[in-house]
């Protein structure tokens, strides 16, 4: 009889990895051992480190083999520390990967810091180590390798790659550890995990799915150029693992390309799944949603995961968005993206790559053989873009993945020295010629005399249907007071998740129905979303946010002629702070010269080298500290969002049914009933964001309440003060 299936209610005087399940069976800790070793060589193959793997999961738990910790399993001492006796091993053995053994349930520490706690001189930790291998040997004869273990030549090239190495090692030994203790406390759950969907499977759907949406070459030249793209996509897909770039214009059906690359690609290549990261969630939800129309009726095929804000507490996930056709199977696939699809955003991706906790990293190992696309490329924020640039290299060839950089304005990366050699290979040949072709919008440059709102209001006026992308929520406030439209709507992260979508839907209507649509944006509009204006105007700003925003102008190109982009210059300057300000600048200083934004590739280009060349590209020093393998600090200072002073209310929007529900999940979690985490999940869609000085406004008039009255367990680690926005001052704070 094996010791997961023993019924004894006395464990003595076997060894066991952890106490009785409900059905009172204990498991053993040898067969636990040699169930993540296997487990975690299988996840470390993809990457070629399968022996690291291995040893890491049998080393993983060897202290429990102490007398100490197995009186401690039965309940007849105190805790103790089970971790020192294989990372010694490992540290002989493996070198750095010891950091992994030591980070398993608390995370990985820094190097400097683990020598230091390996190194305890207490003779307890001595005699508890000597005891806990020599029972080892005993019950596992083959305990250590009989040769040296090599990196793979991929890591041993620098010491950067060898710590991406170390994080998709630790990610794969805790995926493991964390499936088999499953497997033992939650059978059923680790049943629910099980796919019953492969990448051929896809590919034959949606080659079905594509071949009844007949996208024919006949018809408009959107529909030509969406179907040239297409077949490029599948050429390409044949050619070998690495970076590639999707250059098409707006509206060219990149989405759709995207996805036919990555499946037919992840066929040649026998890659495990297709990884998608836009740069919001409101991209996210309307991407996740046309693939699983492409998949359907496939179910548990997309998982749509992402975060409003980070946790700051070390052992816990962001608050999440999880979505799928069957909510338990989306759940436990969320947890280590177990998934074929999985379509998400650049914060959720790139903050799990750097993070150092089990439940952030257990998901990294996934990245390794698949297919990651990253929609808008040029949206990735310049001052982590060293990190994530070098991170995606070692994803290539570390992680023996493939990158796809698909958006209109593709960013020049190799023109930063250090990324020189990455030159990813272009999809398809001669875009500009496709941007030649949808040419559908003339600009008009109004920059040199500066407009007053009132004056931008008029020229809204002008069209049934005007789109205003304008850089700051205060100018939008000051234009919609200017517009003095009731029937005027509004899209800023001023507004709530949910109440964002209801006015995207309330804007395509309009507009499907030829209705007057006056809309006033910021930039949550300018990359991915599908909206259809005749006029846009659109306050200077960088480059590529303009060429964005002409994307919402004659997207399929239906007007007779083309349609008319407005650039103008606000008269008060408001401006985000830092590189948007940068990239302003050297956008005006283009537009003076001999700058065609219908010509991305050209203008576009120059325009990101001379940003690339200004702005700094690793503001926190991330690299450095990686070169350190001070693993706590990176996750600590590695931000896709500058966070600093926000704060982050909780709307009760919708109707009155919704309002009461967001109501009372916010007094659940105040009072601590309930799972704290899928209550946090709950309220997503409901949290908006304020600076310091509006949520001080907003307090003065009652609108949110005092900072001591904001206590809400399991939130109290963001650092930011919240409350409840109620549904009659919604109005006056988000100009809804």
């Amino acid at each position: 009889m094996s010791q997961r299936s023993s019924h004894r209610s006395d464990p003595a005087p076997d060894v066991y990895a952890h106490s009785a399940n409900s059905a009172g069976e204990w498991h053993g800790l040898t067969e636990h051992l040699q169930a993540v070793a296997k487990q975690s060589a299988e996840f470390a193959g993809v990457f070629c480190a399968r022996e690291h793997g291995y040893w890491l999961g049998l080393w993983h738990d060897l202290g429990k083999f102490s007398p100490e910790f197995q009186r401690y399993l039965r309940g007849r001492g105190g805790s103790v520390d089970h971790k020192r006796a294989g990372a010694r091993l490992a540290l002989q053995r493996l070198k750095a990967a010891a950091l992994a053994i030591q980070g398993h349930h608390g995370g990985m520490d820094a190097w400097r810091k683990f020598a230091d706690w390996l190194n305890d001189p207490g003779r307890a930790h001595a005699a508890r180590e000597d005891a806990a291998r020599r029972r080892a040997r005993q019950a596992v004869p083959a305990l250590e390798p009989t040769t040296d273990i090599h990196l793979p030549a991929e890591a041993a090239a620098s010491t950067l790659a060898s710590e991406f190495l170390l994080r998709l090692l630790f990610s794969a030994l805790v995926d493991a550890d964390h499936l088999d203790t499953e497997a033992h406390f939650e059978p059923g759950r680790a049943a629910g995990r099980r796919l019953d969907t492969d990448i051929p499977a896809l590919w034959e759907r949606f080659e079905a799915k594509h071949g009844e949406l007949g996208v024919k070459a006949a018809g408009t030249a959107v529909n030509q150029v969406r179907s040239d793209i297409y077949a490029a996509c599948l050429q390409a897909a044949q050619g070998p693992r690495g970076f590639y770039r999707l250059t098409a214009p707006t509206g060219a059906g990149k989405t759709l390309s995207a996805m036919a690359f990555a499946l037919r690609h992840a066929l040649r290549h026998d890659l495990r799944r297709v990884i998608v990261a836009t740069p919001l969630i409101s991209i996210t939800e309307q991407t996740a949603q046309a693939y699983r129309d492409a998949f359907a009726p496939l179910d548990n095929t997309v998982l749509e995961h992402h975060s409003g804000a980070s946790a700051r507490n070390a052992d816990q996930e962001p608050d999440e968005y999880i979505a799928g056709a069957d909510a338990e199977r989306a759940r436990l696939a969320a947890e280590n993206w177990d998934a074929p699809v999985i379509v998400t955003t650049a914060v959720q991706l790139f903050e799990s790559v750097f993070a150092n906790t089990p439940q952030r990293c257990r998901k990294v190992h996934r990245l390794a053989g698949s297919v990651l696309i990253l929609d808008e490329a040029q949206a990735l924020p310049t001052y982590v873009l060293e990190p994530i640039l070098d991170a995606l290299r070692s994803l290539t060839t570390v992680g023996r993945a493939s990158v796809v950089l698909s958006t209109a304005t593709q960013p020049t990366f190799e023109s930063i020295p250090a990324f020189r050699e990455l030159r990813p290979r272009q999809i398809v040949p001669e875009p500009r010629r496709h941007f030649e072709t949808l040419r559908r919008v003339t600009y008009d440059w109004r920059v040199d005399d500066p407009w007053t709102w009132a004056q931008v209001a008029d020229e809204m006026r002008s069209q049934d249907q005007a789109l205003v992308i304008v850089n700051t929520r205060t100018d939008a406030m000051d234009l919609l007071d200017a517009l003095d439209d009731p029937d005027a709507l509004h899209l800023s992260t001023r507004l709530c998740g949910a109440h964002r979508l209801d006015v995207i839907e309330k804007v395509k209507a309009r507009l499907a129905g030829g209705r007057p649509c006056q809309l006033v944006a910021t930039q949550v509009v300018e990359a991915g979303v599908d909206l259809d204006f005749p006029l846009v105007l659109r306050a200077l700003g960088p480059l590529d946010s303009i060429i964005q925003a002409a994307g919402r102008c004659n997207r399929e190109g239906l007007l007779d002629g083309h349609g008319r982009v407005v650039v103008f210059q606000p008269e008060k300057r408001r401006l985000p702070s830092g590189p948007y300000t940068t990239a302003t600048d050297i956008t005006l200083a283009h537009i003076k010269g001999e700058s065609d934004p219908n010509d991305p590739g050209r203008t576009a280009g120059a325009f990101f080298q001379r940003l690339f060349d200004t702005v700094a590209i690793d503001r926190a020093g991330i690299q450095k500290l990686r070169k350190s393998f001070d693993f706590p600090a990176v996750a600590r200072e590695f931000r896709m969002i500058d966070r600093g002073g926000e704060v982050v209310a909780i709307t009760s929007y919708g109707t009155e049914a919704e309002q009461d529900r967001v109501v009372g999940r916010l007094d659940e979690l105040r009072r601590g009933y309930g799972n704290p985490r899928e209550l946090r999940r709950q309220l997503q869609p409901y949290l908006v964001t304020l600076y310091p000085y509006e949520a001080q406004r907003y307090r003065a008039h009652g609108f949110l309440p005092a900072a001591s009255d904001l206590a809400i367990p399991g939130w109290d680690q963001y650092d930011r003060v919240r409350g409840l926005i109620e549904p009659d001052k919604e109005r006056a704070i988000l100009i809804a």
